[in-house]
């Protein structure tokens, strides 16, 4: 996009985009597409020294820097105890086992959610009992949850899906009054706010992955945290054998679990896992925390910027909590925009994003997550070989949902898409791809068909 002064105050003014959509045969909004904004993760030579430090010590099968990042990471979080795991969903596993989920008992889940957030109750025997969203959060909508509470309901998994933090006040009420226990799954959301306090912090547990494309990057890695002491020991007991009281090749003996019922097991691990994290993504993650808050508060302003530019554009909204209500999105993971084509003379939110991407964002999709209901791993898949379906080879009731019984989630692909990822605060960038979206969203109508065009006209 050129630019130019105004020949009367001198001051620089930005040309605004030709109104000729790119589809159509008229120029880009985004003449730059600056990898440099979207970069990531950041590795600095920080990062290199802490993982070349303990490469060279031979000490990836260690656990005295996991321990450090572990207090320094539950130390950020306000929380009692942290324990890292080679991935977020063996941390979303060992939360649910901890949690008592077994054989012939339910959790509760949104559907649109990434698969790690549940596929681990069907491998400790229980079903789940998916659960619709809201049209203007994505995430789980607390009027769809209590219903769905039986006789075997141990946990509800709350999901701060693409970053938006989930209604923890009303979700809560729900879990205390009914004795279930509550899990966080923050893999999208490190260091948001639900009204002033960090999710991950509500529930009686929370779980999250830490790979190389989320906002908390340490290469591949999980993290889970608590504040009981309970469900930390179960843990424990769960993956982390050398924390039981006995010696390893590579440990010292550290007895971390106290519990009578389970100090009997120490040695072997009650879940069969080896939940050890590679050191060398613990000294990467204490480097990425230390930077974390400054690195989050960019992103924040950037995405902040992009919103703001696009406020008021008809068909679109911001995907993100209200300023006043004292709730954040922490590092936005996998952004979203909310679609509503009604405002745009039914023009899909397929046809929307052909045309964004044609100015010059790739990245720009309709839709999330596939929900999950609806996939043949939560109808028919036979884990354990039982000759039945897992979701209900335990004596448990049959939760199992089909097409319609979702209706957000089912629309998703109708009503949300993907938005850029800012990763720095560049104006002039963002701008650029602000005025793409304003430009596909104020010449809808020319994406419309003639009979659609004319039908358009009728209503108005």
């Amino acid at each position: 996009m050129k630019s130019s002064r105004d020949a009367k105050s001198g001051k620089k003014r930005t040309a605004k985009p030709s109104p000729e959509l790119a589809l159509l045969g008229g120029p880009k909004a985004i003449a730059d597409d600056a990898p440099e904004v979207f970069r990531w993760p950041i590795v600095t030579s920080e990062d290199e020294q802490a993982v070349l430090e303990v490469l060279r010590r031979g000490a990836m099968s260690g656990n005295d820097v996991s321990k450090v990042f572990e207090a320094e990471f539950a130390a950020w979080m306000g929380m009692r105890f942290a324990l890292t795991y080679p991935n977020g969903t063996e941390a979303l596993r060992a939360a649910m086992w901890s949690c008592g989920v077994g054989a012939g008992d339910e959790v509760i889940c949104p559907s649109m959610t990434y698969w790690a957030s549940c596929t681990s109750a069907l491998t400790l025997g229980a079903a789940v009992n998916f659960a619709d969203i809201q049209r203007d959060t994505l995430v789980i909508d607390p009027a769809d949850i209590e219903h769905r509470i039986g006789p075997r309901t141990k946990a509800i998994i709350v999901v701060h899906y693409a970053g938006y933090p989930c209604d923890m006040d009303a979700i809560m009420e729900i879990a205390k009054r009914r004795k279930v226990a509550v899990i966080e799954d923050v893999s999208h959301a490190h260091g948001g706010l639900y009204r002033g306090r960090m999710v991950g912090t509500f529930g009686d547990v929370a779980a999250m992955s830490l790979m190389s494309g989320k906002a908390f990057p340490i290469g591949e890695g999980g993290m889970l945290v608590t504040n009981s002491r309970d469900i930390y020991e179960r843990c424990v007991s769960y993956g982390f054998y050398e924390r039981t009281g006995v010696a390893s090749r590579f440990n010292a003996p550290d007895a971390q679990v106290t519990l009578a019922e389970l100090k009997q097991y120490a040695g072997v691990p009650l879940g069969g896992y080896k939940h050890r994290l590679n050191q060398t993504a613990s000294a990467m993650g204490r480097v990425q925390l230390k930077h974390y808050p400054a690195r989050m508060a960019e992103i924040q302003a950037a995405m902040n910027r992009f919103w703001d530019l696009l406020d008021g554009v008809p068909g679109i909204r911001a995907h993100r909590p209200p300023a006043s209500s004292g709730s954040t999105m922490g590092g936005w993971y996998s952004p979203r925009g909310l679609y509503r084509k009604d405002e745009l003379g039914g023009v899909s939110c397929a046809r929307f994003c052909e045309a964004v991407r044609a100015e010059g964002f790739q990245g720009c999709w309709p839709g999330a997550n596939a929900p999950l209901h609806l996939h043949p791993v939560f109808h028919t898949a036979d884990i354990f070989r039982m000759g039945r379906p897992t979701m209900i080879s335990f004596g448990q009731r049959d939760v199992r949902q089909g097409a319609g019984s979702l209706p957000v989630s089912e629309q998703i692909a109708e009503i949300a898409f993907s938005v850029p990822w800012f990763k720095k605060d560049d104006e002039r960038v963002i701008r650029q791809f602000a005025d793409a979206f304003r430009k596909v969203a104020e010449n809808a109508d020319k994406l419309l068909d003639p009979s659609q065009s004319a039908s358009a006209e009728r209503r108005g």
